[in-house]
C-alpha cells in the first residue's frame, strides 16, 4: 500500500514539473520573437558606455520615450576625420583651444585670400576686431602667403592685453597713388596697446622704390652730405634720377608713410620679422613707454633717402638688441623726449649710422637722457656716432655712452653737429640745444673723410665731452681726408687717440655758465 501510493506520488510530481516547464519555455520564445532585435541593436550599442545602470534602464523603458541607437554605432569604429575649413571660419578657437592660453585669430578665416594681388585689408580688420576682445589672443599671419594690405590701424584703448601679432607670411602695400590720397604719415599702425607683441619670421614689405623714385628734387638731404667731397669733384652735384611715377602712371604724394607705427603703447615688443623697402622710417615708436625690438632685420637701399631703420620719439625704457640694420638713412634715430634707451649688438650699414637728433628745429625744446650704445658694428656708413642739433632750439641732451663701436669704412664716425641744417643755408641763431656728459669709448676701425667732426653752439659750448681709447685709421677711397675737426668742445682726452686729438679742449669753458644753465632745463 506504501509502495503503491509513492509510485503514484512520484509520478504526479513529475507530471507537474513538466507542466511547469513547458510553460516557462513557451513564454521564454515568445518574448524572445518580440523583442530580440532591439535587445540585440541596444547591447551593441551600450557595450562602449562604461557601467550596466544605464543600459537596464534604457531597455525596461520600453523605448516610447527614448530614441533608438543609431545604426553606425554598431558598426566597428573608424578614425574621425578633420572638421572641414568652413566650421572654424564659423567658430574660432576659443581661449584656451589649441593647448595654450591664448586664441587664435587666422587672418585666413576671416576672408583673407593671401595670393598677392586681393585686397585682404578687411580681413586683417576683422580678425584684429575679434582678438581685441580677448585677453592674451593671437591674430595670425601664415607662412606661404602674400596679403596685400592698404594703410590700417590695430587700434586700442579698449583692446584686452597681450595681444600677439604672428606674422610668418608677408605683408605688401599698394603702389598706386589713389591708395594714398595726399599723404599719409603711416601705413601700418598699433595705437594705445598695452603689451603688444609682433613677432614671428614673416616679412614687411613697403615696397618703397615707387616713392623713392617720386622724391622731388628738393628732399631734405642729410647736413653731413656737405663734409664728404669727392677727389674728383669739388661737390657731389650728382641729382637722383627723374621721377617715373607709380604703376598707375600718377605720382605718389609727396608725405612718405612709416611702414610700421606703433603710438601710445606700454610694452611693445618686435622680434624675429623682416622690415623692408620702406617708403619713410621703417619702424617707428611714438609716445611709447617699455619698448623691446630683438632679432629684427631691417633692409632697404642706402640710396633710398630718408628710410630710417628705427625712429624713437618721445619714448622711455627702450631696449634694442641684436638686429641688423641697412637703411637709407639713420640705422636709430633718437628723436626729442627720449630716455632710458640701451642699445647694444647691432650690425648698421649701409645707412647714416646712430643718431641722437635731430633736436630742436623751429625754436623747439628738446629732451634727450640717459643713451647707451655699445657692441655695435658699422660697414660703410655716413656716420658712425653721431648727435645733431639745431640753432635757435633749447633743451638738452645729457649722460650718453657709445662704447665698444666697430666701424669699417665710415666716412665720419664720430660727429656733434650742432649747426645742423637740411637745408641749403640756415641762418646764424644765438641759443641752443644744451650738451653735456658725452662719452666716446674703445672706437676703432677705418675711416674714409674724417675721424671725428665737433662743431658746438658758440653761445653754448658742449661740456664733459670725454674721450678713451679712439683707435680710427685713415682708409683713403674716394674723398678728401681731414684731419680731427673741434669748435667749442669742452672735456678730456683720458687715453692718447689715434690719430691725436689735440683740438678738445680740456677742463671746462669760463663764459656762458648762466645761459647754459636757463637752456638745458628739462
Amino acid at each position: 500500500m506504501r509502495s503503491g501510493m509513492s509510485s503514484k506520488s512520484l509520478t504526479l510530481v513529475v507530471f507537474i514539473a513538466f507542466l511547469v516547464w513547458s510553460s516557462n519555455f513557451e513564454a521564454c520564445i515568445a518574448r524572445r520573437g518580440k523583442h530580440w532585435r532591439q535587445s540585440r541593436d541596444a547591447s551593441a550599442s551600450l557595450s562602449k558606455k562604461k557601467g550596466s545602470h544605464g543600459g537596464s534602464k534604457n531597455h525596461h523603458s520600453g523605448g516610447s520615450n527614448s530614441k533608438a541607437p543609431p545604426s553606425h554605432n554598431a558598426s566597428p569604429p573608424s578614425p574621425i576625420p578633420p572638421k572641414p575649413k568652413e566650421e572654424i571660419v564659423q567658430t574660432p578657437p576659443k581661449k584656451g583651444s589649441n593647448g595654450g592660453d591664448s586664441a587664435i585669430f587666422n587672418v585666413l578665416d576671416f576672408g583673407a585670400k593671401g595670393n598677392g594681388e586681393t585686397d585682404d585689408t578687411k580681413a586683417f580688420e576683422d580678425a584684429w576686431a575679434a582678438a581685441c576682445k580677448v585677453e592674451g589672443s593671437m591674430v595670425m599671419v601664415p607662412a606661404e602667403y602674400v596679403f596685400f594690405v592698404g594703410p590700417i590701424s590695430f587700434s586700442g584703448p579698449y583692446c584686452q592685453p597681450d595681444i600677439v601679432f604672428q606674422l610668418d607670411g608677408t605683408i605688401i602695400a599698394p603702389t598706386d597713388h589713389q591708395t594714398w590720397g595726399k599723404g599719409l604719415l603711416q601705413w601700418i599702425q598699433f595705437t594705445k596697446l598695452v603689451g603688444i607683441t609682433i613677432r614671428g619670421s614673416g616679412i614687411i614689405d613697403g615696397r618703397g622704390s615707387v616713392w623713392w623714385q617720386d622724391s622731388s628734387f628738393d628732399e631734405p638731404i642729410d647736413d653731413e652730405m656737405k663734409l664728404i667731397i669727392p677727389i674728383n669733384k669739388t661737390r657731389d652735384e650728382t641729382k637722383p634720377i627723374s621721377p617715373i611715377g607709380s604703376n598707375l602712371e600718377g605720382k605718389m604724394p609727396s608725405i612718405k608713410p612709416t611702414a610700421l607705427r606703433f603710438y601710445g603703447s606700454f610694452n611693445a615688443t618686435v622680434t624675429g620679422i623682416t622690415i623692408q623697402n620702406s617708403p619713410q622710417c621703417h619702424l617707428k615708436f611714438d609716445n611709447c613707454v617699455g619698448v623691446l625690438v630683438h632679432d629684427i632685420s631691417v633692409s632697404s637701399p642706402g640710396d633710398s633717402l630718408n628710410t630710417d631703420g628705427i625712429h624713437l620719439q618721445n619714448s622711455k625704457d627702450v631696449l634694442i638688441h641684436s638686429t641688423s640694420l641697412s637703411c637709407g638713412d639713420d640705422c636709430v634715430s633718437i628723436q626729442t623726449g627720449c630716455s632710458n634707451v640701451y642699445i647694444h649688438n647691432v650690425n648698421c650699414g649701409p645707412g647714416h649710422g646712430i643718431s641722437i637728433g635731430s633736436l630742436g628745429k623751429d625754436h623747439t625744446k628738446a629732451c634727450v637722457s640717459n643713451i647707451t650704445v655699445r657692441d655695435v658694428t658699422m660697414h660703410n656708413t655716413m656716420n658712425g656716432v653721431r648727435i645733431k642739433t639745431w640753432q635757435g632750439g633749447s633743451g638738452s641732451v645729457q649722460n650718453v655712452l657709445f662704447s665698444n663701436i666697430q666701424m669699417s669704412e665710415v666716412q665720419l664716425p664720430i660727429v656733434i653737429d650742432q649747426f645742423y641744417c637740411d637745408k641749403a643755408k640756415c641762418s646764424n641763431q644765438t641759443s641752443a640745444v644744451a650738451l653735456s656728459g658725452i662719452n666716446y669709448e674703445r672706437i676703432r676701425g677705418t675711416y674714409t673723410v674724417k675721424p671725428v667732426h665737433f662743431a658746438c653752439s658758440d653761445n653754448l659750448p658742449c661740456t664733459d665731452v670725454t674721450l678713451t681709447t679712439i683707435e680710427l685709421k685713415p682708409l683713403q677711397e674716394h674723398y678728401h681726408l681731414y684731419d680731427p675737426f673741434c669748435w667749442q668742445t669742452f672735456g678730456e682726452l683720458r687715453t692718447p687717440t689715434s690719430p691725436p686729438i689735440g683740438c678738445l679742449q680740456i677742463g671746462k669753458p669760463s663764459s656762458n655758465r648762466v645761459q647754459y644753465e636757463e637752456n638745458d632745463s628739462c
